[in-house]
């Protein structure tokens, strides 16, 4: 008996009402037990001068019994008025019970059904809310957790499709040369090995940034902030990335205020946001562009800016352009030999790291692109 009560919520509910009507009804006993006699002595003093305690003049014995006759008959109209009146509560507040007991665990039950959904792998359910009490507010936040994980195991299967889908490009190109060299149809030249070196470092890079992303997200990375000069790190990037812009006649500038305030930030991380940027800048910019990394104070943060003149981003892809493996051109970004996809994002996931933003803005196709991050300037 005990493991059905604690078992069912229903029950429970139920006994608790009851419970408290039974302690209501014992309340009213006995008070009535003992404000009975002085409100029947009261009653009959207003009404002819006498009560039980009146004292009465010699041979009237026979009035004090008819007294007693009369209290008796009162406290017994007095109970049956008042059985009458608990058992008609009783009966009234087991039906509310009852009925509010079912609508509680309808709601409770609802949310099971739903949750047993979700252990199985079925996202799409949800649980109807039909109140703003405790049980609707238990109800939109089951909603709000499902619907949090049905977006991620969205995005799940969808990095596992994108992850095979950039493995298989390679791993293809590979498989495919290397049966053409073993048939002869390929010759053994410097060039096709080359070739299959490259694709086999796309598959070393695309492992490489994987598993930088999977412990970024997971926070198993440690930052190690420190007051640092934005100024050394841009001179650093000018000074890595001129032989490339060299070599395409690009104009690598940087535009620094005279006395940029210091930033709190890990510089290997940094750099590393700042060598993707650049890195991109570059590859998607024409010949005889421009670019430019500039530096401004924003309030509390400090905003890092790098400009181009390249291709430019349509408006429809700005929201998505740091979702992993998003390519604006993704034939374009293949055959001029683009990243795995994900630098980006691993860009954002930093930059957030060190509690900053990133967005990215262009006026559209052929405009040039701006990618823009912020850092906290230290105290």
């Amino acid at each position: 008996m005990i493991q059905f009560i604690r078992r069912h919520l229903a029950v429970k509910l139920f006994i608790s009402y009851l419970l408290i009507i039974m302690l209501v009804i014992l309340v009213l006993l006995t008070a009535t037990r003992f404000t009975m006699p002085g409100a029947f002595n009261r009653h009959l003093g207003q009404g002819n001068g006498l009560g039980t305690g009146t004292s009465m003049p010699p041979g009237a014995g026979s009035g004090r019994g008819m007294m007693e006759d009369l209290f008796a008959s009162f406290q017994a109209s007095f109970n049956d008025a008042l059985l009458l009146s608990l058992t008609l509560a009783t009966l009234a507040a087991v039906s509310v019970s009852i009925f509010l007991s079912r609508g509680v665990v309808s709601n409770v039950q609802s949310i099971t059904n739903a949750s047993r959904k979700i252990s199985k792998g079925h996202y799409s359910g949800r649980v109807p809310v039909d109140s703003q009490d405790e049980l609707g507010q238990l109800a939109q936040s089951f909603n709000l957790m499902a619907e949090n994980l049905e977006q991620i195991e969205s995005m799940r299967l969808q990095l596992l499709a994108d992850v095979s889908h950039e493995l298989r490009t390679p791993l293809t190109y590979i498989q495919g040369a290397m049966e053409a060299l073993q048939d002869g149809i390929l010759p053994a030249s410097n060039e096709t090995f080359e070739q299959v070196h490259q694709e086999a470092g796309r598959l070393s890079r695309l492992v490489d940034d994987l598993q930088e992303l999977s412990r970024i997200e997971a926070g198993a990375i440690n930052l190690d902030m420190q007051p640092s000069k934005i100024e050394d790190l841009t001179q650093a990037a000018i000074k890595r990335f001129s032989p490339a812009a060299n070599k395409k006649n690009i104009s690598l500038q940087v535009d620094l205020p005279e006395d940029p305030p210091v930033v709190m930030m890990d510089d290997s991380r940094i750099t590393q946001v700042l060598t993707n940027l650049v890195s991109n800048a570059i590859q998607y910019s024409p010949e005889g562009g421009k670019i430019l990394i500039s530096v401004k104070q924003s309030q509390a943060d400090l905003e890092i800016s790098v400009s181009d003149s390249g291709l430019g981003i349509l408006p429809e892809h700005l929201p998505h352009i740091f979702t992993r493996f998003y390519r604006v051109d993704k034939s374009r970004s293949r055959q001029s030999g683009g990243g795995s996809g994900i630098g980006l994002t691993i860009a954002k996931s930093l930059v957030e790291a060190h509690h900053g933003r990133i967005w990215a803005e262009s006026p559209g196709l052929l405009g040039g692109s701006t990618f823009t991050f912020t850092l906290p300037i230290a105290n």
